[in-house]
């Protein structure tokens, strides 16, 4: 009788091990199958073994996630989890039931979390090889899936719908819901926000794709694909497709992942499956391209935690820093927020000034921008040191040409090398932080040691006169230099901004004296210069000749317009110079000139660069006219104002002459402005200006860039067609668009492209503005997700001679 109870003992073993193991074989998991949570546990495999479904340890001791990984790879990389936020104590059991799907229990039977199906019966599972856990009935049909059910990471072949979303886990070893969601919603844009905690409540984008279209539904995305050949992108209802991956990816022998990491920061990564020594996961791109920054919510504590410091890594991921005197809330979460190791009151000991109680920690180019309660304007440093020094309320005070005051918490911290300003940190005097001070920060000027200050205060009485002396002699000296200066400056120029302001001396040294001139204008020539900003950069300086009434209006209308706006097809001002009478502008420096020189040159750039360039500068234009704060007419679009960086980029430069609509307003009346060839008949006509005006000057330009020509070249004789939006309009009409191009293979054999281009063209340089597309349209007609009808006679009623004179 014990041997028969033994044998069949040990065949329901044999066959509880056969069902465990089952999947390591063909990748299909039977109901009744279960796997408990020990270090040594079985998993289901996928056919190839690609793929595990299983228990992974968790660092605190005795926990177990479930989840599917990588299982060829050393990290055994996980890729997808159930149960993040309530760990599955040691002996848990997942266990696949015909009634309810995958069901995880903890050592007593209690259900830890269940995967639920909506409808029928379970009849197995199967861990596929794309990494997809699949339940399915007897028919196949696939009842539940975790593709369908994302955590933190999307894998090829893999589909988000409307509604989808994709949330970070808390921290790297941490998978209890994040801060961070990667959101595909109803308008079709796909997002990236943070939200709160408990209620989930979403703040404002840091991170969207430009995937939603108000006016016309079609065009709006509603799906992000993962494609097998790891590449992602949007799809559009109307077929189009927003890539998302936009450079070569390597696909035969990889691993593909895009994971929304901890940090807030999605980025897709590819892994080689070959056994070598330098096995890594590395990145092919991620959103946001500067976290830190982005991410300027009202709400929120920003991409780090209250009074932290986000510094952008050379990986686009952040790190996260307590300022000195500040150590981390949860010592376990560096992500997390910072608390002051001292204590700032508002009461008053009546004994000693607070000059005598208070110090500043200084941080270069530091600061919590969603954080102020108040601001002043215009001051000097020391006078925004002492407004803070004597508010108790005032924790920081921020000096960047004004003084802006903060109290905790902070928020949106961040190291920004384009910030140019300082921040000053108080604390109280005699206070020595505790030896856990992080790393320093890019730029970040060093203190005295605490007890030197603390010791300086009992310093001799002849050192304190000699101090006192001195310091009176400085601000008598500043005084009569600030005087003088109003006098030159006649009150300065009052702008409101948050740019960068140099002297006159720091630009004169950064450029040599002005000696490297790169180009010329209408208002003054662009130097070449580098300047100091945590490290060497290369800047371009466009110096004003003289301040006569129309170049203070370009210098002013720039600053202000450029100084609010960021796009990538955009060129980024820096700073400016407001001092007397020199007026300058700081500029980013873009290596590879102007579109002219690109254009006009001796060799014919390849047609897929100019179709690019073309691409770009439209949806600059789409930016300044209907997506920036203010409404924004350029008025001098062409080829030398538009700037290409390292990569061929387009960037519209030069908005000197670009005039501020308010948005209620739709048409401004403006002197005659912009360049020969590019300029609207309306101008002309003393007609109300409206964006049309620059629409009309990107068809020219779009022509120039077709037929790599002058629009108009007074060295051609009358029978070369020496305007070339006539000629251009001719070859239409008659059918012969290869005359236009030349010898232009690549061209030729984009035939449709190119006919699809010159027609945009032709409909932008209608002689009626109404008849121009907005560069909405435009846009949409260039990328080919809305047809271009048949363009018609773009002069019906004078030459294109009588405005291009």
């Amino acid at each position: 009788m014990a041997t028969a109870i033994f044998t069949l003992m040990f065949l329901v073993t044999m066959v509880l091990l056969q069902l465990m193991a089952v999947a390591q074989t063909n990748g299909s998991v039977p109901v009744g199958a279960f796997v408990t949570a020990t270090d040594d546990a079985p998993s289901w495999l996928s056919s190839s073994g690609e793929f595990a479904f299983g228990f992974q340890p968790l660092e605190y001791k005795d926990h177990f996630l479930l989840s599917i990984w990588y299982a060829k790879i050393p990290e055994k990389t996980i890729v997808w989890y159930a149960n993040g936020d309530n760990p599955a104590p040691r002996e848990s059991k997942v266990e696949l039931r015909g009634d309810s799907g995958l069901v995880l229990t903890d050592p007593q039977g209690n259900i830890i979390w269940s995967s639920g199906i909506l409808l029928g019966t379970v009849s197995s599972g199967v861990m596929n090889d794309t990494g997809n856990f699949v339940l399915q009935n007897s028919s196949s049909d696939r009842l539940w899936e975790s593709f369908s059910n994302p955590t933190d990471t999307l894998l090829p072949t893999q589909i988000m719908e409307i509604g989808g979303v994709v949330s970070s886990r808390r921290t790297e070893t941490n998978f209890s819901l994040g801060r961070f969601q990667l959101r595909l919603p109803d308008n079709g844009n796909l997002v990236l926000n943070s939200m709160n905690s408990p209620t989930k409540f979403a703040y404002d984008d840091y991170y969207r794709s430009g995937t939603s279209d108000a006016s016309n539904s079609t065009n709006s995305g509603y799906r992000l694909i993962f494609d097998e050949s790891g590449y992602m992108y949007i799809l559009r209802r109307n077929g189009q497709t927003e890539d998302l991956t936009k450079t070569a990816v390597p696909t035969t022998d990889f691993y593909h992942r895009a994971t929304l990491n901890f940090d807030g920061v999605f980025t897709q990564y590819f892994y080689p499956k070959a056994s070598s020594g330098n096995r890594s996961w590395s990145s092919v791109w991620s959103k946001p391209d500067n976290i830190c920054v982005n991410m300027g919510a009202g709400l929120g504590s920003g991409a780090c935690g209250y009074n932290s410091i986000c510094n952008l890594k050379a990986d686009k991921r952040p790190e996260c820093i307590c300022p000195q005197g500040f150590s981390l809330l949860d010592q376990n979460d560096k992500y997390g927020s910072c608390i002051p190791d001292f204590e700032l009151s508002c009461r008053d000991d009546g004994l000693n000034s607070t000059e005598d109680q208070y110090d500043f920690v200084e941080l270069i180019n530091v600061d919590w921008p969603t954080s102020d309660y108040e601001r002043y304007k215009p001051i000097n440093e020391d006078e925004c040191r002492k407004s803070c020094l004597d508010d108790c309320l005032c924790s920081v005070a921020i000096f960047r040409d004004g003084c802006w005051k903060k109290k905790l918490p902070l928020s949106n911290g961040r190291f920004d090398i384009g910030m140019n300003g300082k921040a000053f940190l108080k604390f109280p005097k005699g206070y020595v932080p505790l030896d856990r001070s992080p790393p320093q920060l890019p730029g970040e000027k060093k203190k005295p040691d605490i007890k030197f200050i603390t010791g300086s205060v009992v310093l001799g009485t002849s050192v304190f006169v000699n101090f006192v002396l001195v310091g009176a002699f400085c601000l008598t000296s500043s005084f009569i230099y600030r005087k003088k200066t109003e006098k030159v400056q006649e009150g300065g120029s009052g702008l409101e901004t948050n740019l960068r302001y140099f002297t006159y001396k720091e630009l004169a040294e950064a450029t040599n004296d002005f000696k490297d001139e790169v180009g010329r204008g209408g208002f003054g020539a662009v130097y070449k210069g580098t300047i100091q900003a945590g490290s060497t950069r290369v800047v371009a300086v466009k110096k004003l000749d003289k301040v006569v009434q129309d170049g203070e209006k370009e210098f002013k209308t720039e600053v202000q317009v450029i100084g609010q706006t960021h796009h990538k097809n955009l060129v980024r001002l820096l700073g400016f110079c407001d001092e007397g009478q020199n007026r300058l502008l700081v500029y980013e420096f873009l290596s590879n000139g102007t579109l002219a020189n690109f254009l006009f040159g001796c060799s014919k750039p390849n047609w897929k660069q100019r179709t690019q360039i073309a691409f770009g500068i439209a949806r600059g234009l789409l930016y300044l006219h209907e997506e920036c704060g203010t409404q924004i007419i350029h008025c001098d679009i062409k080829p030398q104002n538009i700037l290409l960086d390292n990569y061929y980029n387009a960037r519209i430069s030069d908005f000197g002459l670009a005039k501020l609509l308010v948005m209620d307003q739709s048409k401004t009346q403006t002197a005659i402005r912009g360049t020969k060839g590019y300029v609207a008949p309306e101008w002309f006509r003393n007609r109300p200006i409206t964006v049309k005006v620059d629409v009309y000057s990107f068809g020219v330009m779009l022509i120039e860039i077709i037929c790599c020509r002058r629009n108009v070249d007074l060295e051609i004789g009358e029978a070369e067609n020496p305007v070339l939006t006539d000629w251009a309009y001719d070859c239409y009409m008659n059918g012969s668009l290869d005359v236009l191009i030349g010898d232009d293979m690549e061209a030729k054999n984009d035939i449709s492209t190119l006919e699809r281009l010159l027609k945009v063209g032709i409909w932008c340089i209608q002689e009626d503005p109404s008849l121009r597309p907005t560069m909405r349209k435009v846009t949409q007609m260039l990328e080919g997700v809305v047809e271009v009808p048949a363009a018609p006679n773009p002069f019906p009623y004078s030459t294109i001679s009588e405005y291009s004179q």
